[in-house]
């Protein structure tokens, strides 16, 4: 076959159409007509001789054929965009993208200021944070849409030999009260103390919440005992409703560094315990490494990492990437 039966266009319209599940909210996205869509729908599977959707519902349905073109199709896509971003980097950081992922707390609270201490250095690349759960970060990485990310959960099983997976730091989880709480007089209270509060915490399905179970129990607190009264969506609905003596929850010691200096919440000390989990710096090792994402890493995570931190060079026998089936719509746990 001398000429592809495809353009890139094509492929972009087609991995649009699978995200968003309807051709109009595609062409939205895309800032182009609803008509031209279909038009390149048609013209690609008549270039292909098979249908790539079941017209027969009311949302876009990829057939077998359109699963397999879609996941070419992201390959090819990512691909190019890293070959523009090599071809960037001929200009030594003058230019170009860095791409910076993040689980949800660390996103909030961490990478905004290390990427404001990137742009004060490199004020013309361009930088995208993108904040999602660790589980679609891991894979947003290991696809290469990603340069590197910081995480506070665990990479999924199928992608701990693929990415390079480092300690970064170590995150606090703080016990938070009301300014007002009785126990605020007290210096130190005692881990059953614990089971007579009332708790406000995250929806149990969150994967934050789960992180911060198993670092509770993980440190000898039996979370099946904690009276959670209220179930929240965000760590700020979290702290703003402690704040209005609703009742105490853990929380990141990164979210509340204001709140505390302000007096508006107190961090209570549990008698011999220390809540703390593992923040981890994930990279793919198998994919293109723009100048911008070197700079990051040795000019910027050193500056908010523990003393003598250090990147470690991936393995020297690199294991190969996984098949991605269906990159575009790893499940957000």
């Amino acid at each position: 076959m001398s000429d592809l039966p495809f353009t890139l266009d094509q492929l972009r319209i087609l991995k649009a159409i699978a995200a968003e599940g309807s051709f109009k909210r595609a062409a939205d996205s895309l800032y182009v007509s609803q008509p031209a869509v279909s038009l390149q729908v048609q013209n690609l599977e008549r270039q292909l001789d098979v249908p790539l959707f079941d017209r027969g519902g009311r949302r876009a349905q990829l057939t077998e054929a359109g699963h397999l073109l879609l996941s070419y199709g992201e390959k090819i896509l990512t691909l190019c965009q890293e070959t523009c971003r090599a071809i960037e980097d001929l200009q030594h950081l003058q230019g170009g993208t860095l791409i910076v992922g993040a689980s949800q707390t660390t996103g909030t609270y961490l990478l905004p200021r290390m990427i404001g201490l990137f742009r004060q250095k490199y004020p013309d690349v361009s930088v995208q944070l993108q904040v999602h759960s660790t589980r679609r970060t891991s894979w947003s990485v290991a696809n290469g849409q990603v340069d590197l990310a910081i995480i506070g959960g665990e990479v999924p099983t199928e992608l701990q030999e693929t990415l390079h997976i480092m300690p970064y730091s170590e995150d606090e989880l703080a016990l938070i009260l009301p300014a007002v709480h009785p126990l605020t007089k007290v210096a130190t209270i005692q881990r059953d103390d614990l089971y007579k509060l009332q708790f406000i915490a995250l929806d149990s399905q969150s994967t934050i919440r789960k992180v911060i179970d198993q670092v509770l129990s993980r440190c000898g607190i039996d979370t099946r005992r904690l009276k959670v009264e209220m179930e929240l969506n965000s760590i700020e609905a979290i702290k703003n409703a402690v704040q209005a003596g609703l009742g105490a929850a853990f929380v990141s010691i990164s979210a509340i560094e204001k709140e505390l200096e302000m007096g508006v919440l107190y961090q209570a000390n549990i008698e011999g315990v220390v809540v703390k989990r593992i923040l981890s710096l994930i990279v793919n090792p198998h994919r293109y490494r723009s100048k911008a994402a070197e700079a990051f890493s040795r000019e910027i995570l050193p500056e908010f990492a523990p003393p003598g931190w250090k990147e470690t060079p991936a393995p020297s026998s690199p294991i190969p990437p996984p098949k991605l089936n269906g990159t575009a719509s790893e499940p957000e746990s």
